[in-house]
């Protein structure tokens, strides 16, 4: 079985505000006990959690899917070395040439009652391979065919179209399933599959958006896109005042589709971060957007108004005990002190995305600047402080711009009449599933979330067969972190083989938080 490791985030920050040096991916969480469940887990947490690569002038940080933590305290087992370079990466190729393209062009969209169905499972393996391709053409520096491949055949727009209807599921179909009182299924995997679909999109198109010309392949589907993310944006404000995600913690009380709602609310936050970094990169080509989407951005949706909200709310961060902490790595992390002034990632996308929004002249010529836009804007001089702009020079240019909006008169909301282009794509499949959500669910239920355990064993054979064990071990050089005190760990427990230690006094200090979700998986295990 695969062995996972904790992921330890680059840190990274850009020269310039338009040139990223880093992407910073959230995580996703799998959900069940059952053994196919817990192998695809392991093997999909090795490809998304375990791996930061420092890439020219950018590092990337790929997301993670994650089993829930329903293992044991007993004796800690030697951890292999995952600092030894193994493969020669020039020699890895998941995907040849010709397989990639065949992949690429067979991307279609589904209909939201097909979700889950055999084709659409095939199809969602498709993109895991074709993830893994992005990410090691990337580590190595040969170029990324997958993106060009992507613009070549004008698969981008199908992207988002699937995007969007598998949020629109999970936020019409999903709940029904979770009310169906006689629908108690013993293994959630094809469930959670459907739910972790989001996920795997917003990753793929975190990574391939990073190029300005994936950005204008996304044609007319860019406006869909924005409204996306912002209503991700909009779900990460909405979540300040609650703490931020839960702790994705199992307890002995709750049901099987009880957790996989828990681990879905998990993954909804950690989407939402991710749609941070997409929508980054659409404004780093705010100079090629249309009009239509430039006014998407800034009147509709007031977008710099919202990334002021974020900024001043950081729902990734948070005080536990007169302590900072960071929520990286799909759990929260400790800041030291002498941390605490450095620029974390999430924190700088936002920098950058209101650079691009307010500094550029295209971007500057449809924004109007109401007594609530300067209002809002003029609170972040209260941020951009010495140390900040010693790690964002560029930062200055923003801080002369709000210099002189404090001195500036303000504009009257603007009455023109102006005639653009609205995202179709929700409201579309809104519209043709309008009524039909409980069918959609009573088919599902039927054909497709009620498998056969030899269905279920085909599947995760499949899974076990679309990852290359070799190429995720190569682009992982970094140590795993102790679970407790996260310093360089070297041990893991010897049954589990998911939680690492650096030391055996850290494993026992860490049993109280950990003790029930482990003798709920030794119970799973022997059941098995």
């Amino acid at each position: 079985m695969p062995q996972p490791q904790e992921e330890l985030v680059g840190s990274g920050l850009p020269p310039t505000p338009c040139k990223p040096t880093w992407r910073p991916r959230a995580e996703s969480r799998p959900q069940g006990s059952g053994a196919q469940e817990r192998l695809v887990g392991h093997i999909a947490r090795k490809l998304w959690e375990s791996k930061t690569v420092a890439i020219g002038s950018r590092t990337l940080a790929p997301s993670g899917s994650v089993v829930p933590e329903c293992f044991s305290i007993l004796t800690l087992a030697a951890a292999q070395d995952p600092s030894d370079p193994g493969l020669d990466m020039g020699d890895l190729e998941l995907l040849l040439p010709g397989e990639a393209e065949v992949l690429v062009r067979g991307l279609r969209s589904f209909l939201l009652r097909e979700m889950g169905s055999e084709g659409w499972n095939q199809q969602h393996e498709n993109l895991e391979k074709l993830n893994m391709q992005a990410i090691l053409d990337a580590t190595i520096s040969q170029g990324e065919p997958i993106q060009e491949l992507l613009v070549t055949h004008g698969k981008v727009p199908t992207l988002v179209e699937e995007l969007i209807a598998v949020e629109m599921w999970k936020q019409k179909v999903f709940p029904v399933l979770c009310r169906v009182e006689d629908f108690k299924p013993q293994n959630t995997f094809p469930i959670y599959m459907v739910v972790h679909h989001e996920a795997s999109i917003i990753n793929l198109l975190e990574t391939v958006f990073f190029h300005k010309e994936v950005c204008e392949s996304a044609e007319d589907t860019v406006l869909d896109l924005v409204d996306y993310c912002h209503r991700k944006l909009t779900l990460l404000v909405a979540r300040s005042g609650c703490g931020g995600p839960p702790e994705g913690e199992g307890s002995q009380d709750s049901n099987p589709m009880q957790e996989l709602q828990k681990q879905a609310e998990l993954m909804e936050f950690e989407i939402a971060l991710k749609a941070l970094s997409v929508l980054r990169y659409i404004t780093d080509c705010v100079d090629s957007l249309s009009l239509s989407t430039l006014s998407r951005m800034l009147s509709t949706h007031n977008l710099p108004c919202l990334l002021v909200e974020l900024l001043e709310h950081s729902p990734w961060n948070r005080r536990e005990g007169g302590k900072l902490q960071q929520f990286e790595g799909s759990r929260w992390h400790t800041v030291a002190p002498s941390e605490q002034q450095k620029l974390s990632k999430l924190d700088g996308q936002v920098w950058i995305a209101l650079y691009n929004l307010l500094l550029s002249p295209e971007a500057q010529a449809r924004y109007c600047l109401t007594s609530f836009a300067k209002g809002q804007l003029l609170k972040l001089r209260a941020f951009l402080t010495d140390t900040l702009l010693d790690q964002l020079p560029n930062l200055a240019h923003l801080q002369s711009f709000l210099d002189h909006l404090a001195l500036t008169e303000t504009q009257p909301p603007k009455k023109d009449l102006v005639l653009e282009q609205i995202p179709e794509i929700w409201e579309r499949l809104e519209r043709e599933n309008r009524g039909k959500w409980q069918a959609i669910a009573k088919h599902q239920l039927q054909h497709v979330f009620s498998p056969s355990e030899q269905d279920l064993r085909l599947q995760a054979q499949r899974w076990a067969e679309t990852y290359r064990l070799d190429v995720l071990e190569a682009v992982a050089p970094e140590r795993p972190r102790c679970a407790y005190c996260s310093a360089d760990a070297s041990k893991r427990c010897s049954r589990c083989q998911n939680e690492w230690y650096c030391c055996r006094e850290c494993q026992v200090k860490h049993w109280e938080k950990h003790g029930k979700t482990c003798v709920l998986a030794a119970q799973g295990d022997r059941a098995k």
